[in-house]
This record gives C-alpha cells, sequence and structure tokens, in this order.
C-alpha cells in the first residue's frame, strides 16, 4: 500500500505543462497588431492626416454630427 501513498501523492504535486498552441496564438496575434499599428503609421505618414479609429464608432460628417439615413427631399 505504501506504493499507492507515493503514487497519489506524485501525482498530486505533478507541474502543469505548457500550453504551447495557447503561446503561439498569443504572439501571433501581437504580431498582426503591430503590423496593423505599422500600417497605419505609413498611411498617415503619407496622408498628413491621422487615420480614423477604427473602434471609435459610426462616421460622422465634416461638421462633427452623423449624418442622415435619407436625403433631403426636393421641393416642387
Amino acid at each position: 500500500m505504501a506504493y499507492a501513498a507515493v503514487n497519489a501523492y506524485s501525482w498530486s504535486t505533478a507541474l502543469a505543462t505548457p500550453n504551447y498552441s495557447y503561446e503561439k496564438r498569443q504572439r501571433e496575434l501581437a504580431k498582426k497588431r503591430k503590423a496593423e499599428e505599422k500600417r497605419q503609421k505609413k498611411q498617415r505618414g503619407q496622408d498628413g492626416s491621422p487615420a480614423p479609429d477604427e473602434g471609435a464608432g459610426g462616421t460622422t460628417t465634416d461638421s462633427g454630427t452623423a449624418p442622415d439615413a435619407t436625403p433631403p427631399q426636393p421641393q416642387a
């Protein structure tokens, strides 16, 4: 019976194994974010104006208000 007690003890103190798939995915995501930031920075340099934030919300007009869904109807 001493063997069972030692085996149970050894199993409970075993170290967790690293999740290489998760680590690889995190590296890939970081690389993709860095490439996207570099692309946006390069685009801003060419335009001379800052690129709009993609996560900022809806589109706006030059006056800073949201565009109307329907254009005004001409008066007859």
